[in-house]
């Protein structure tokens, strides 16, 4: 059983009923022992897929502030080829991002045959925060959620692995790691005020993120929903997705490679087969 609840499609989701704190029986050293075996994996499957130029994936990392984006994006590139993997953050749109559609940004970012993008929050923040600050009319965030479909489909029709995944925290757990954050100088730069003041829409952002995650999870592009309070057992949850995910791969990219080298081989052979003799006069 995968550690991380899979959303089906049209499956109704209640964040209420999956536990954060989740860790399936695990201790903490069990976890990284089995981790370190998932990161190897990970890596040579990267690898295969990068060298077959047949595919190439997409993580997408959406979740509260506190959640453990950014540790998780340290705990993939520890594994990761880090020349064929890229990061790409979506903050508050730009005025250029501005005067396009909400999707003009993303799709820029997408990773390109043989390479990963990890997505640190992504297209769902125009239907996450736009809804809860009411930046746009509900007709208009609405709408967004098919858009988004169609956009994840196109990727997945080009041969992009879509692989997204809502880190689960508690509010109690996010209240510690922010006043964890004002205890601790080497963090303090990541304090804000604003975090605080997100937290009093925690119940707003609850019914926004169920709303994305039961609208958005598809066949091909499902959602996954990681308990994220121990950080040990999210970042396990996430690589053993990940290559749960590539696995699927293997067989059709070992064969696409071994049909590459029996080309090169031939070639080769070519190249050194013996020149005829010169005549005798």
């Amino acid at each position: 059983m995968p550690y991380a609840h899979i959303v089906k499609p049209n499956e109704k989701v209640k964040l209420s009923d999956i536990d954060p704190g989740e860790s399936r029986g695990l201790d903490k050293d069990v976890a990284h022992v089995e981790l370190d075996k998932l990161g190897k994996e990970m890596a040579d499957l990267q690898e295969l897929m990068f060298a077959a130029g047949m595919h190439s994936l997409l993580v997408v990392l959406q979740g509260r502030d506190t959640s453990g984006k950014d540790g998780t994006i340290r705990r993939l590139l520890s594994y990761m080829n880090v020349q064929s993997t890229r990061v790409a953050s979506f903050k508050q749109p730009t005025e250029a991002e501005l005067g396009h559609d909400f999707l003009w940004r993303v799709h820029s970012q997408a990773p390109g045959k043989g390479g990963v993008t990890i997505f640190n929050r992504s297209h769902y923040e125009d239907v996450l925060v736009v809804r809860v600050h009411d930046i746009v009319p509900k007709g208009v965030w609405k709408k967004r959620y098919e858009h988004i479909n169609n956009f994840e489909k196109l990727l997945t029709d080009s041969s992009t692995i879509v692989v997204k995944f809502y880190l689960h925290i508690s509010k109690d757990e996010q209240e510690q790691r922010l006043l964890a954050r004002e205890q601790d100088e080497d963090k303090a730069w990541k304090l804000s005020v604003g975090d605080w003041k997100e937290r009093e829409l925690w119940d707003s952002y609850t019914d926004a993120y169920e709303d994305a995650l039961e609208e958005c999870s598809t066949k091909k592009a499902p959602w996954r929903i990681i308990p994220a309070n121990h950080k040990w057992f999210r970042d396990l949850a996430v690589a053993e997705a990940i290559v749960d995910e590539l696995k699927g791969y293997k067989r059709e990219w070992h064969e696409h490679l071994h049909q590459i080298g029996v080309v090169k081989l031939a070639e080769l052979a070519e190249m050194r087969k013996v020149k005829p003799k010169a005549a005798k006069k």
